[in-house]
């Protein structure tokens, strides 16, 4: 039976939008801040949060941000890799600036169920995440929160698409990182409710498949919209079967590459 949090079964129509094909990465996080200026919260808070390892708690620790996600001794955080410690008011200021925004959980779990992994698998309760000694994506493996076995090939986050393309193109879409939404967290079947936290999705790599399992598609994480942690990023979306001009700027900073967009037309 799903959790709580995730009851009772819902249906949703979906319009057309845009979502990014990966996460958000640092460099393309960097050059938003060169641009704009733009300070995080976690920056402006002395640090964001890291997982103590020693008692498996959350802790501010100082100068853990975007550059160094673990704290200001850790190391700098890689330009392939999801930008992580922004809280969800960084996220969104990020997309907005592109003229983009952050997609709604449902858009998310959409996208998500067109597949989660190169071969299409969507992720259920008790689904293996290794088949045949191949992992689908990147999660805990070891005893958690202690030791990281890294069997996947990463003791923390990966590079996106570090594990292949969905059938639809999306990378990262199970483990990883949790991904901001512009939705509330409250309880399905209250339209309109205001909440105190927000919804985030797709689990990160500390889920440990044998009980958190976050990576599932209808695994909804939360935080308050000032949180920033080493393992919440974001990607972004917009409406309609195109981006807007600045979108498809921010989405290919390299020319030589295509861009990085997912057009999602179908209804849930």
């Amino acid at each position: 039976q799903a959790p709580p949090d995730e009851r009772p079964q819902t249906q949703r129509r979906i319009e057309a939008f845009v979502l990014d094909r990966s996460p958000v990465t640092v460099a393309q996080f960097r050059a938003f801040v060169a641009q704009s200026g733009h300070v995080t919260d976690a920056e402006r808070a002395g640090g964001g949060f890291v997982l103590d390892k020693a008692d498996g708690g959350w802790v501010r620790r100082p100068g853990a941000d975007w550059r160094r996600p673990t704290g200001s001794r850790g190391p700098a955080a890689a330009d392939d890799h999801p930008v992580t410690q922004v809280s969800w008011r960084d996220a969104q200021a990020f997309c907005a600036a592109y003229g983009l925004r952050l997609p709604s959980e449902f858009e998310w779990e959409r996208a998500a169920r067109l597949g989660q992994t190169p071969d299409g698998h969507v992720f259920r309760a008790g689904d293996p995440v290794s088949v045949a000694g191949r992992w689908r994506a990147n999660v805990w493996q070891g005893l958690f929160p202690l030791h990281d076995e890294g069997e996947d090939g990463y003791r923390g986050v990966s590079p996106v698409g570090a594990f292949g393309a969905a059938p639809s193109g999306l990378t990262d879409m199970a483990g990883n990182v949790w991904e901001w939404t512009a939705s509330w967290y409250v309880p399905y079947g209250a339209p309109g409710a205001k909440g105190v936290e927000r919804v985030q999705r797709g689990g990160s790599f500390l889920c440990d498949p044998s009980f958190c399992q976050g990576f599932r598609v209808t695994a909804r994480g939360h935080a308050t919209p000032e949180t920033a942690l080493m393992h919440v990023g974001f990607r972004c979306a917009a409406d309609g079967d195109r981006p807007p001009p600045h979108g498809g700027r921010l989405f290919t900073p390299d020319p030589a590459r295509t861009a990085r967009t997912a057009s999602v037309q179908e209804a849930s």
